[in-house]
């Protein structure tokens, strides 16, 4: 059943990641990827008060599994996040490729801290 609800979430995060970038557009690798960008920072606060609300709650594995393994397993974009980087790298794009992934890095912990401590109030 774990199985299950990890690939349903996993899903219904593909899909929601999916809506959010064609909202807000692929990166042509010329520029900054803020849809990538979006969904890890918006991943990583949502992680964050799912976690909080689980200590909270005393949530069911089945629960944690569905929603942060699955959902946010399949929405955030770590992978799309190194594609975006490398991207940047290999057309010597040094200062964007380094504002990216620091920027990335540090919005998306204060965003965790942030979803976290938000349940905690």
């Amino acid at each position: 059943m774990n199985v299950v609800l990890v690939f349903l979430g996993g899903g219904i995060g593909a899909v929601l990641r999916w809506l959010i970038q064609l909202l807000l557009g692929k990166s042509d690798g010329n520029g900054f990827a803020w849809a990538t960008f979006t969904v890890n920072c918006f991943g990583s606060l949502l992680i964050g008060l799912l976690a909080a609300l689980a200590l909270k709650f005393k949530w069911s594995e089945a629960s944690v599994l569905l929603l942060m393994t699955g959902v946010l397993g399949g929405f955030t974009t770590y992978s799309a996040f190194a594609m975006d980087s490398l991207q940047m790298l290999k057309q010597q794009q040094w200062a964007l490729a380094i504002q990216y992934v620091l920027s990335t890095n540090i919005m998306a912990l204060l965003c965790c801290a942030l979803g976290f401590y938000l349940v905690k109030l």
